[in-house]
């Protein structure tokens, strides 16, 4: 799967969030929890995702566009954010 970013958007989520939208590559989208991203109106439809990159959760926000994502924004999960993902990791799991 291509990823693709604008460099300027990567300068500001590097400043904003501390990590680069080129490491969306690492990201573990075969066992990432997916939702469209409702919260405005915009002109494409965003997703969002939930998965690990090196162990640590992330936050993906990103636009599917013919076999390549388009990355908005990458940061790390939040405490509920990984509590939600660890409890559907789980619930995939049995346990």
């Amino acid at each position: 799967m291509q990823i693709t970013f604008d460099p300027v958007k990567d300068v500001l989520n590097r400043s904003k969030h501390g990590i680069s939208l080129s490491d969306a590559a690492a990201f573990d989208w075969d066992t990432a929890l997916y939702w469209i991203d409702r919260r405005r109106d915009y002109l494409e439809q965003r997703m969002c995702a939930l998965g690990r990159i090196a162990g640590r959760v992330h936050v993906a926000v990103f636009v599917a566009r013919a076999g390549t994502l388009r990355m908005i924004s990458l940061r790390k999960a939040n405490p509920r954010e990984e509590r939600r993902y660890a409890e559907t990791e789980q619930g995939f799991r049995g346990g």
